[in-house]
């Protein structure tokens, strides 16, 4: 938890944790089958594993720039997805003033300020630490939102730099990358590697159930940590609306930018929608599955919880403030 204002919740942090620690354990569990997939089965039936054990080291290097990079230029990379300009205090003086507020109540640095020219409303924050953070919204959540809901977005979104979440989330999807990679690595391998049409070579024959079963773990791995990743992303945004609620003390007023957001998101084309779904999981609102409701299944996964849910939390937090 970042030394600021903003509140922590025991009960969010313990499960937070408990994904965290799950995510571990798939990851040893991960290393454990490659091991004996590659040492045991692989010497067992005379080798073969060489190659295999090649994607493996590449899909580690490469899944580590990966989120290397998505760590370090997560700014930069999100600001020109939304198309997004900074803008100085000259430039947005009142939408300066609303942050400088935010940033006096939870005593943490001012992150740079941007806006993206699109009428989708919503916002996202990012950046590795708060001394390179960027709060973003669009014009359309200008036009659509009053002061005090503005003032609760932003302090959610300013919630997730206090807590680091950038940092938390590339740690957690690292499992996942390497596993995909693995996944596409084996499946182009045998493909193209013609395992079988080396007929004469006892390496590439044995080479080809060696591959398949790296397949096939590193698609269990990948859903297993998807799923993961995505119950912890939801935790995130619980956290976040909670604490930027206590921190301003207006619950009601980010329950109704929430209800604001999605009903504005609901109607608008999916065609459009999908131009924002590079960003879906860093938005305060997520825009695809705000036109639909969310079935338990399709909860499993979003990257944000079901706004009734969103609604109880303030609705909670509302009365707890109210005693």
């Amino acid at each position: 938890m970042a030394r600021t204002r903003y509140a922590s919740d025991r009960g969010l942090i313990a499960r937070m944790g408990a994904t965290m620690f799950l995510l571990g354990l798939v990851f040893t569990g991960f290393i454990i089958a490659l091991y004996f997939v590659f040492f045991w089965y692989g010497h067992r039936h005379g080798g073969g594993g060489g190659s295999s054990a090649g994607l493996v080291v590449l899909a580690a290097v490469i899944g580590a720039g990966v989120a290397f990079g998505g760590y370090y230029w997560s700014d930069k990379i999100a600001l020109s997805t939304a198309r997004a300009q900074l803008v100085t205090p000259q430039q947005a003086p009142h939408l300066h003033g609303i942050i400088d507020r935010i940033c006096a109540l939870a005593d943490m640095p001012k992150p740079r300020v941007a806006i993206s020219p699109v009428n989708l409303p919503n916002a996202f924050a990012t950046g590795r630490s708060s001394k390179v953070a960027v709060v973003c919204v669009t014009d359309g959540l200008l036009k659509k939102l009053n002061d005090e809901e503005l003032e609760g977005v932003l302090a959610h979104e300013m919630s997730h730099v206090a807590h680091k979440d950038v940092a938390v989330m590339t740690i957690a999807s690292f499992l996942g990358i390497i596993a995909a990679l693995l996944v596409r690595f084996a499946f182009y391998g045998e493909l193209f590697g013609g395992g079988g049409r080396s007929n004469n070579n006892n390496n590439n024959q044995n080479a080809l159930p060696i591959m398949l079963i790296v397949m096939v773990v590193g698609i269990v791995v990948y859903a297993v940590s998807f799923l993961l990743i995505r119950l912890l992303s939801r935790y995130r945004e619980l956290s976040a609306d909670r604490s930027g609620a206590l921190l301003t003390g207006q619950p009601s007023a980010l329950a109704s930018a929430l209800v604001k957001v999605t009903g504005d998101i609901a109607r608008i084309p999916t065609r459009d929608l999908r131009q924002a779904e590079p960003l879906n999981a860093f938005y305060f609102a997520p825009a695809l599955s705000a036109k639909r409701g969310q079935t338990s299944l399709s909860t499993l996964f979003s990257t944000h919880p079901p706004l009734e849910k969103r609604l109880a939390q303030l609705d909670k937090i509302s009365k707890q403030l109210s005693r």
